[in-house]
């Protein structure tokens, strides 16, 4: 198990800020449809804020009567979960924003009910109303560290059982720690093969042309692990069709090319 680190300070911690930028708000409107309108009326007391936003109808409820409120949905027509999940606002709130996104198909709408949970406090398993939530909620778990009441398989879905945190915590290194940039290495092979098998690339998108052990150079082969000279690399111009090139096509080389000064 790694070592916990505090990590109370990490959303603090940036590298800029623009003290002056608001961030734009969605519109938000006045509940009309009859449907939802309906919704809401049979949901009498539990309702804390209601409105509508990206055509949707946004219902908030408290976490107390979460269970309650779903079944009443639920026998509105909302008969199906698409998903749930949960957002940290631990540093600016003190908690999570848990939203459960509804589809119904007999009314053809969208619901989206939320609630918001203070950090230490629990809330209820809604698997036992929808049974897409079982894997959701262990998701949620496994992301965030929230996991609901009476769940009937709390586990990790995602990461390994031995993780230690929960990697969409704003709080979690963006990189994640030396123990999280080895695990794989250190499981697989051990800890004694780190200088052998290399450091794990965390990030899919990037490529680096001077890196000869993950990446294959076109128009300039090198051996398997060469150290390449950047300053004073040998380029050459990278040709995309064979020596004698394809039937019915002309082969494009270096000198027949031509550059456009606007596009057409």
């Amino acid at each position: 198990m790694r070592e916990y680190k505090p990590k109370v300070n990490a959303q603090k911690e940036v590298y800029y800020k623009d003290r002056f930028y608001v961030s734009p708000r969605v519109p938000r409107y006045e509940v009309s449809n009859e449907i939802d309108l309906q919704v809401i009326r049979d949901l009498e007391g539990f309702v804390r804020e209601s409105y509508i936003e990206r055509d949707t109808c946004v219902v908030w409820i408290g976490k107390d009567n979460i269970v309650e409120a779903l079944k009443i949905i639920k026998a509105n027509g909302y008969e199906t979960l698409s998903e749930m999940s949960a957002i940290d606002y631990l540093e600016r709130d003190g908690g999570f924003e848990i939203f459960y996104q509804l589809l119904s198909f007999t009314h053809k709408r969208r619901l989206r009910v939320k609630t918001f949970l203070k950090e230490n406090e629990e809330i209820e398993s809604v698997s036992s109303i929808f049974s897409s939530a079982n894997w959701s909620e262990r998701e949620m778990y496994d992301m965030f560290g929230i996991m609901p009441l009476h769940h009937p398989y709390p586990k990790r879905i995602l990461m390994p059982d031995d993780w230690v945190g929960h990697p969409l915590l704003k709080s979690y290194p963006l990189q994640g720690d030396e123990s999280a940039r080895w695990y794989e290495v250190d499981t697989i092979f051990g800890r004694e093969y780190r200088e052998v098998v290399g450091e794990e690339q965390r990030d899919s998108a990037r490529v680096d042309r001077y890196d000869s052990t993950r990446f294959s150079r076109l128009g300039y082969e090198v051996k398997y692990g060469e150290v390449i000279d950047k300053d004073n690399e040998v380029k050459k111009p990278i040709m995309y069709q064979e020596e004698d090139g394809v039937l019915f096509v002309t082969k494009l080389t270096i000198n027949n090319q031509k550059q456009l000064d606007k596009r057409k």
